[in-house]
């Protein structure tokens, strides 16, 4: 009877999470994927049965494809330099040094920015002629830029601005996750004659493949879905050079009106995050636990 009443008790206070997870989670998902079997309402006419059409559309979509190696090359570019930084910066700030707190607060502080404010603030930097690094490449005599004009770099500039942003967020797990390592196994590898990288390669880093895991799936989920700062510095452009899967599914969905097509990239979008989420977990838990 204890046990009956632990159950209904314990289950009482699950159930708001599992209506809020249902609610906002599961059930739009799969109104998503419905959705994605009908065209798009217009006016009177109402959504009409198309089956795969909007997957056939979308093979033959020439800028679906080209968002997606954008997004590949997106994430390649800024998942392993975010997460290395986020690294190398906690170790810094985990040490004993001068101002060690302000430090923490300066790589954390673009963190807790709204994203709009960073894209504005790295406006000022990118904006050909009098932005901060047109002024730093003038003064040491290179000519004007314009990084975010062009095809060849304006990906790049947006992913600049991505590193900038998520290494404090990441940062502040890999700290945390750093002062719960118990000191004596650094000491014990210290008085066996074990050097600092021998300590960090065979003790630290290991300790921390948990954090790396969390942090690298927080990274891919954000590289499908960080797109405010698109808005504010490229757009998309020019010729969809910067526009990412997600900013893509917003463009189809809200400024053509098309919402059964977006309904159908959300789709994919979802489909491809579970996939590597899955895979993630798959992968790399031989080497995040101890066997």
């Amino acid at each position: 009877m204890l046990r009956t009443r632990g159950w209904i008790h314990a289950w009482l206070l699950l159930l708001p999470g599992f209506v809020f997870l249902i609610a906002f989670t599961h059930l739009p998902a799969l109104t998503t994927l419905w959705s994605s079997f009908f065209t798009t309402p217009r006016g009177r006419r109402p959504a009409k049965w198309a089956g795969l059409e909007n997957y056939d559309t979308l093979i033959g979509d020439p800028i679906f494809w080209k968002v997606l190696w954008n997004n590949a090359i997106y994430a390649a570019g800024t998942i392993p330099l975010s997460i290395i930084i986020a690294l190398v910066m906690a170790l810094w700030v985990n040490r004993q040094l001068a101002g060690r707190g302000f430090v923490r607060m300066a790589y954390f502080t673009p963190t807790v920015l709204p994203m709009i404010a960073v894209a504005n603030i790295w406006m000022f930097f990118y904006t050909p002629g009098f932005g901060l690094i047109d002024q730093i490449g003038g003064a040491l005599g290179f000519g004007q830029t314009n990084i975010l004009g062009s095809a060849n770099s304006a990906l790049l500039g947006v992913m600049v601005v991505t590193i900038w942003k998520e290494a404090g967020f990441f940062m502040i797990f890999y700290l945390a996750a750093l002062q719960t390592i118990p000191t004596s196994l650094i000491e014990a590898a210290r008085v066996e004659g074990a050097g600092g990288w021998t300590i960090f390669r065979r003790i630290t880093l290991p300790l921390l493949m948990p954090t790396t895991l969390f942090v690298s799936i927080n990274a891919v989920v954000n590289s499908f879905r960080m797109v405010d700062h698109i808005f504010i510095l490229t757009g998309g452009g020019p010729d969809n050079a910067s526009s990412l899967l997600l900013f893509y599914i917003y463009e189809v969905a809200f400024r053509f009106w098309d919402t059964a097509y977006a309904a159908t990239l959300t789709v994919v979008l979802l489909v491809f995050l579970m996939i590597l989420a899955i895979g993630q977990f798959f992968l790399f838990d031989r080497k995040v636990h101890y066997r």
